[in-house]
């Protein structure tokens, strides 16, 4: 039982520790035939979901993105990437179904192998990357992340990330060279 809840808690100081990292970079086409380069939201903060249409948990979490949108508007870029077996079809019903106001790409499975380091992906899971194009942090569906998904807490995330930064503390006078006391 020590040896589980060790390996537990080593698991979990690794999840958390998790660094920054430069997002990588993609160009995937849209359910509209444009293609979304990530290079061209570079200055805004972007919320990244990996999802399937077939996802329940993605489908509800459309709300809490379009609340995002609403908040937000172009300050935060949204961009779902479809998986497969997602096709342009299953994704244009998606988008129709659900009234998507943000881009919805389709991927074959190699941006997300870029993003995802684990054996596995849960869905949905979002990655936010800040307007210097580093993630800052990402998400899986689940009860641990339940207030990403369900509540409020994305959007505190993304306050944090659109907030300005701290002024440098002010640096102290410097006596006049060759003054003597």
């Amino acid at each position: 039982m020590r040896k589980l809840t060790a390996a537990l808690l080593c698991a979990v100081a690794l999840f958390a520790a998790d660094p920054v990292r430069r997002a990588p970079g993609f160009c995937l086409s849209d359910t509209t035939g444009t293609w979304r380069d990530l290079a061209d939201y570079q200055g805004k903060p972007v919320i990244l979901e990996f999802m399937q249409t077939t996802c329940p948990h993605c489908a509800a979490f459309t709300t809490i993105l379009a609340a995002i949108r609403q908040k937000y508007g172009d300050k935060v870029a949204i961009l779902a990437v479809a998986l497969s077996p997602d096709t342009p079809a299953t994704m244009l019903q998606y988008v129709a179904g659900h009234k998507l106001t943000y881009p919805l790409l389709l991927d074959q499975g190699q941006v997300a192998a870029s993003y995802v380091r684990a054996p596995s992906l849960e869905f949905p899971t979002i990655y936010l990357i800040d307007a210097k194009g580093m993630i800052r942090s990402h998400y899986e569906f689940g009860p641990i992340n339940k207030e990403i998904f369900e509540g409020t807490a994305l959007a505190r995330e993304i306050d944090k990330m659109l907030a300005p930064a701290p002024a440098p503390p002010p640096r102290p006078p410097s006596s006049p060279a060759g003054k003597k006391k």
